[in-house]
């Protein structure tokens, strides 16, 4: 079993920071790419970054140039970096990897539980 803890998340004012964490733990022989997603009160789940094992981003295009994701493989954690917020950013923050899982050997997607982040007008 692979558990992704989620932290960081909060309300803050438009224009501030926050900065998102994502622990992978358990069953783990290595983790493929990792992202974040959020999803906003009516509306659909959508990626917001995501992270290969070798540090290649891809970002949305609402968040490019404010949001920063990063790993440390060593850790098995995930960050998001979240700056210049706007109340659009507000919904919860859900964490994804895809993670080859020990005996047996077998790729599987997990994600967090969420975290919430609300920024005020």
């Amino acid at each position: 079993q692979v558990q992704l803890v989620e932290s960081g998340g909060g309300l803050v004012q438009a224009g501030g920071s926050l900065r998102l964490s994502c622990a992978a733990s358990g069953s783990i022989a290595s983790i493929t790419t990792m992202g974040w997603y959020r999803q906003a009160p009516e509306k659909q789940r959508e990626l917001v970054a995501i992270i290969t094992n070798r540090g290649n981003t891809n970002y949305a295009d609402s968040v490019k140039g404010r949001f920063t994701i990063s790993r440390d493989n060593a850790k098995n954690t995930v960050y998001l970096q979240m700056n210049s917020l706007k109340p659009e950013d507000t919904a919860v923050y859900y964490c994804n990897a895809g993670v080859f899982t020990t005996a047996p050997l077998r790729l599987n997607d997990y994600w967090g539980q969420g975290t919430q982040v609300t920024v005020s007008s």
